[in-house]
């Protein structure tokens, strides 16, 4: 997909930045891996001074042809009731977006329903929910190369709105059985370390999603990320691949939340290397295997909080840090300036 050939990061601005980090009024490194992620910032926006001022969450939602296959503990209706509930602003993603200050869009890539338009959602359905894809490929390869195009105009979009920081979440009842999936291929990693309890199965449930996962991964020797995204992903997953692609293309900071989007920038950061210095991993989640898929892309994230949800809840909890992190840049004195009172 050479449309989304991404130049690497310019790190001319580094030793500008690291000067002024140990110039300013505390011993050098003494903020620990804040530092770092000021660093980070500084180099994504290209300043000395980065701002972290406007912040929003895209919540791509996504039903998933696998849930026939009993991978989840709930029915795939409940994508459609969760969809209306981030929309009446009543669920955990909203409460943490309130309490961070941070804007929520829902993004219908592809629910298996029919969805009233509402001001807060975006209309981006590819089709009703992917097929199943234990017996044949989740999507077209079109239909995957579209997914990954609108997502990456809507982060383009959100970067041109004037958001400094684009945070990632999910909903779609099945998507750790597909993110399972993308990571064995992607990482790679041995399909037993890939799957977990996602949404709360007991035993016997586990078993029947290890079972499911085996006959679909079984299926195809896909190991290119195109193709893997295509025969297992969900409009959702391969829609936030292309958000990071499109934040990377702004030059914009992605937040990526757990298990679900970790696997969705594993992707991006198959198809594109280049944009792994714009994503910022927010936690690590109990999900089984996400440690795993984070260590595969020697990516360290900023929590460690056993939250499993997904909706990008991991994530909004890490805005307040980077908005510390940039203040730190702009707010602080400098040693030089505090030893020869110049406040």
């Amino acid at each position: 997909m050479t449309q989304f050939a991404i130049p690497a990061i310019d790190r001319t601005l580094e030793p500008a930045l690291r000067t002024k980090l140990d110039g300013l009024a505390k011993p050098p490194g003494s903020l620990g891996r804040m530092e770092a992620l000021a660093l980070q910032l500084g180099l994504i926006q290209q300043r000395l001074d980065p701002q972290l001022r406007r912040a929003i969450l895209l919540v791509f939602a996504g039903d998933h042809g696998l849930t026939q296959e009993g991978v989840s503990a709930y029915p795939a209706s409940v994508t459609v009731a969760m969809v209306q509930t981030f929309l009446a602003g009543k669920a955990s993603a909203n409460a943490f977006a309130s309490a961070t200050d941070t804007e929520i869009r829902v993004v219908d890539a592809g629910v298996a329903a029919q969805l009233p338009p509402h001001p807060g959602q975006l209309d981006q359905k590819i089709a009703q929910g992917t097929r199943n894809a234990a017996v044949e490929p989740a999507m077209t390869l079109a239909q995957c190369e579209e997914a990954i195009t609108r997502g990456a105009t809507i982060a383009k979009n959100a970067a041109a709105e004037g958001f400094d920081v684009i945070a990632l979440g999910e909903m779609g009842i099945g998507n750790t059985a597909s993110a399972a999936l993308l990571m064995h291929r992607l990482s790679p990693a041995p399909l037993a370390a890939c799957v977990g309890a996602g949404t709360g199965h007991d035993a016997a449930g586990l078993a029947r999603k290890r079972a499911t996962l085996e006959r679909a991964a079984a299926r195809t020797t896909a190991t290119a990320p195109l193709d893997v995204l295509a025969e297992f992903g969900g409009f959702e997953i391969a829609m936030m691949a292309g958000a990071v692609l499109g934040a990377a293309q702004a030059k914009t900071a992605v937040l990526v939340d757990g298990f679900i989007a970790t696997a969705a920038a594993l992707a991006a950061i198959r198809l594109a290397p280049e944009v792994q210095p714009y994503c910022i991993f927010a936690h690590c989640s109990a999900e089984a295997g996400h440690r795993l898929m984070l260590d595969s892309i020697g990516a360290t994230p900023l929590l460690d909080l056993d939250l499993r949800l997904g909706e990008g809840t991991g994530g909004l909890l890490c805005v307040p840090l980077l908005r510390a992190a940039a203040r730190i840049l702009t707010d602080i004195a400098s040693l030089d300036d505090v030893l020869n009172g110049r406040l």
